[in-house]
């Protein structure tokens, strides 16, 4: 007797096979065509009314923004801020703006907004003095001498321990002879120490970069890489790759990989709220070249 199970269950599970394979590959095109829409967001009900009931004024400056001001770094009167998500970060942030960026076209007031205690933004000349820190800070950028986020303990480990052997061999500094158990201890816990404290983006058009990126004081710092991923940005600029990320999606990106290479938790969207502003405008400016609504296009051109 045939222990085979009949024809019409085979054909059942073929078709059940085929389903959520069609199914799956329906979800990731829907995720590939809108990559912001699983996000954990705070209520956006607030940005909602600040776009019906248009611009307003900057409590600060006096100036007519939408939704926040791009020079006060603030948001504007009819988005209180008390409705607006506040994100804590594992990490300091140091932004390095180019002087010749349009502050209305930058995102990276997003982060400045959201996350104000762990953000700074500098306008280029200004850059903080990281010479003595180099060894708990990374700057974000690609290039051959780049590492990726899971190798950056290990990189800032061995710059610690260079250190470490540059004071010892000073010939201006007496000589303290230690056993070698003592050297060891000595070594291991200031390589315990080695962690990433704070991280430099560059907030510039990627043709405009190389005049920051190349200033003495950021070349001594540890480079990092991101995973490729694609940009939403709707202001991609011609000619560069679409893997060419915003500010914004940079710093998030860097933040939900650092947490699960780096810290090894599970993501849970702790990030998410830093694409408040920018998720929202996005979908303001896909439905708006859907609509041919040029007036809703304005907001953010």
């Amino acid at each position: 007797m045939s222990l085979s199970p009949p024809v019409f269950l085979k054909e059942r599970e073929e078709n059940n096979s085929k389903f959520l394979e069609i199914q799956q590959s329906q979800m990731t095109s829907i995720a590939t065509e809108d990559p912001l829409q699983n996000l954990c967001l705070a209520s956006q009900e607030v940005l909602q009314k600040a776009q019906q009931s248009g611009r307003s004024k900057c409590l600060k400056c006096g100036g007519s923004r939408m939704f926040y001001c791009y020079t006060c770094y603030v948001p504007v009167e009819n988005v209180p801020i008390e409705q607006m998500p506040l994100v804590k970060l594992p990490l300091k942030i140091d932004i390095i703006k180019h002087p010749n960026e349009t502050d209305g076209k930058s995102t990276a007031i997003h982060a400045k907004l959201l996350a104000p205690e762990f953000v700074n933004i500098y306008t280029y000349p200004c850059i903080p003095e990281y010479e003595e820190k180099d060894h708990e800070v990374a700057l974000v950028f690609p290039g051959p001498k780049s590492v990726s986020i899971k190798d950056i303990s290990f990189h800032l480990q061995k710059r610690i321990q260079n250190n470490v052997r540059s004071k010892n061999d000073d010939p201006d500094k007496p000589c303290i002879k230690r056993k070698k158990t003592e050297e060891q201890d000595l070594s291991d816990s200031q390589c315990k120490g080695a962690a990433l404290k704070r991280i430099v983006f560059i907030d510039s058009t990627w043709n405009q970069t190389n005049k920051i990126f190349t200033d003495e004081r950021l070349q001594g710092l540890l480079q990092v890489e991101l995973k490729t991923r694609k940009t939403c940005f709707w202001r991609h600029q011609k000619g560069k790759p679409d893997t060419f990320l915003s500010t914004i999606e940079a710093i998030y990106y860097f933040l939900v990989d650092y947490h699960t290479d780096i810290l090894k938790e599970k993501y849970k969207g702790q990030y998410d709220n830093l694409l408040f502003f920018y998720s929202y405008m996005y979908q303001l400016i896909k439905n708006a070249k859907c609509s041919g609504d040029k007036e809703t296009r304005k907001f953010t051109d």
